[in-house]
């Protein structure tokens, strides 16, 4: 598959801004970068010279997001917004969300240098907090740009007792104004999300690009799980009430559940505390975290039923109590039915047919998910080497990034020749 060298340097940049960013971190041997710290304004400064450079005007909104735009063909027309985010998880890879920054930046470093400007602006976002690493509340960049910016947010505190509104003022913002970060929807005709995969099923399938059909809904919940602690060695197995071993049998239940349903459902136990916790001691109560996902509503809430009733039966087989804390609810967002065409097309004409264009879901939560609530939204997935993310030995291959730029390239220009905006 041949692409043109143009796009082979562009991805050079990409992939060597990447390696610069990564080096803004508050870890010595690993990448953090949180919200509204010392290395997310070294960060924006950095991405918003290269904005400036590729021809865009910059500002910081109200809640620390980086912004870019290049006017299309009449002054103040209506933006199409590509990018994703800069924050990170602790010990994170290079690539998650930064990746989809720093594409969308070539996009428009190429159409400066070409001097072509669209039927449409063009603004690529750097959103200050996807991960939620610092204070635990997820999609704060992008959820505010869509209009749901939660004053109640102020309170939060990260681990050293340091509140939201503290860290937004020592940033150099201010507090009260966090609610015009917000957009209108005449003013964004559609986002746009470079992503890797996070996922093996490009790998695979030895696809190089993904068109994501949605993000999945999820739900989040603690089961507690009560019987007797006793002696280890004193209690006859068929006199014990072992809140771990009933656990252990919902696990596997939960694991089934997910199975039997099939599709893009997926279950997942990923947190078991045992108390009180000592070798010699029956477990007499359990707490484990359940995520339950897919990109239908209403399949990951009858999942979730199911899953109660094999609970119920356990239980009470084996003599134990249970009951549900539900700590996270967010529904399924799916991508638009154009973009999704555009993006196909895309990748037929830019491969000249010979890549097959590969639909999927996206299992893990991004920004679009909120922007979804303010303009029709697309993704598209790089395929992830190993299906590693949220790690350093996060990949992606340099080829893949040349296409992937190649075709949204192709994407905007198909898009442009289709769109009339006033």
């Amino acid at each position: 598959m041949v692409i043109a060298e143009i796009y082979e340097q562009a991805a050079r940049r990409v992939l060597e801004r990447c390696e610069r960013l990564a080096a803004l971190s508050a870890l010595p041997d690993g990448i953090l970068r949180a919200y509204l710290t010392p290395e997310q304004k070294q960060a924006n400064a950095q991405v918003g010279q290269w904005l400036t450079e590729a021809g865009m005007s910059t500002w910081l909104d109200a809640v620390g997001n980086i912004w870019g735009r290049y006017e299309g063909k009449k002054e103040n027309a209506p933006a199409l917004i590509l990018g994703s985010h800069l924050d990170t998880v602790p010990y994170a890879g290079r690539y998650d969300g930064i990746l989809g920054v720093l594409n969308a930046i070539e996009l428009v470093h190429m159409l400066h240098e070409q001097g072509r400007r669209l039927p449409f602006a063009i603004e690529v976002v750097g959103f200050c907090d996807e991960e939620g690493t610092r204070f635990g509340s997820t999609l704060i960049g992008s959820k505010s740009v869509a209009g749901h910016w939660q004053d109640d947010w102020l309170a939060l505190e990260d681990d050293h007792g340091i509140t939201l509104a503290k860290a937004l003022h020592n940033f150099g913002l201010d507090p009260n104004r966090c609610a015009t970060a917000g957009r209108h929807c005449d003013e964004v005709i559609g986002y746009w999300e470079v992503h890797i995969e996070q996922g093996p099923v490009l790998e695979a399938e030895d696809l190089p690009l993904g068109v994501v059909t949605g993000i999945a809904g999820a739900r989040r919940s603690n089961i507690r799980v009560s019987g007797q602690a006793g002696h280890s060695g004193t209690t006859p197995m068929h006199l014990r009430k072992d809140a771990l071993a009933g656990a252990a049998a919902i696990i596997l239940a939960i694991e089934n559940t997910a199975k039997k349903f099939g599709g893009d459902v997926v279950a997942t136990v990923g947190q078991v505390f045992a108390r009180p916790g000592a070798v010699n001691v029956i477990a007499g109560d359990v707490i484990l975290s359940l995520d339950v996902r897919s990109q239908n509503d209403t399949v990951r809430d009858q999942v979730l039923l199911a899953i109660n009733d094999s609970v119920e039966a356990i239980v009470a087989l084996r003599g134990l109590t249970f009951s549900w804390t539900h700590t996270h609810s967010a529904p399924a967002v799916l991508c638009d039915g154009k973009f999704q065409a555009i993006f196909a097309d895309a990748i037929a004409a830019t491969t000249h047919a010979q890549l097959a264009s590969k639909f999927l879901p996206s299992g893990a939560g991004h920004d679009a998910m909120a922007m979804a609530d303010l303009c029709p939204v697309a993704m598209l997935f790089i395929r992830s080497p190993g299906g590693i993310s949220h790690h350093p030995d996060e990949g992606v291959i340099p080829q893949d990034v040349a296409l992937s730029l190649s075709v949204m390239m192709q994407a905007l220009e198909s898009y442009a020749a289709t769109t009339e905006v006033s």
